[in-house]
């Protein structure tokens, strides 16, 4: 997707997103590579950001793999991907089975015990 004039709002992309020079959008970025050359304001989510050297961006950016090149310009924050929401969800999940799993294991081990008395 490429995006020459002004959107503002939410853009969601499966695959990369474009800001060109003349580009400006403001809002909630989703997408898998974001290429900023143009102006940025609001969250970015993406596994790739590139800032180019027109490029300036204001906000909070989520992503691993941050790219600012001589010229561009970033004001705000960057944190890591927001799929650790996921994984801390995946984790209180995995936990619940392991306390179930420990639950059940304790009553094999009673009955084991009791069979070998």
């Amino acid at each position: 997707m490429h995006i020459d004039g002004y959107v503002e709002g939410k853009i969601v992309s499966d695959k990369s997103l474009t800001i060109s020079a003349s580009g400006r959008v403001k809002g909630e970025i989703t997408a898998d590579k974001v290429i900023i050359n143009g102006i940025f304001e609001g969250n970015c989510y993406a596994n790739t950001v590139e800032i180019l050297p027109n490029g300036k961006a204001h906000g909070a950016i989520y992503s691993d793999d941050l790219c600012i090149e001589r010229g561009g310009s970033f004001l705000g924050e960057t944190l890591p991907t927001a799929d650790e929401k996921v994984i801390s969800l995946t984790s209180s999940a995995k936990l619940e089975q392991a306390e179930t799993s420990l639950v059940g294991n304790d009553k094999l081990t009673e009955k084991t015990k009791s069979k070998s008395k």
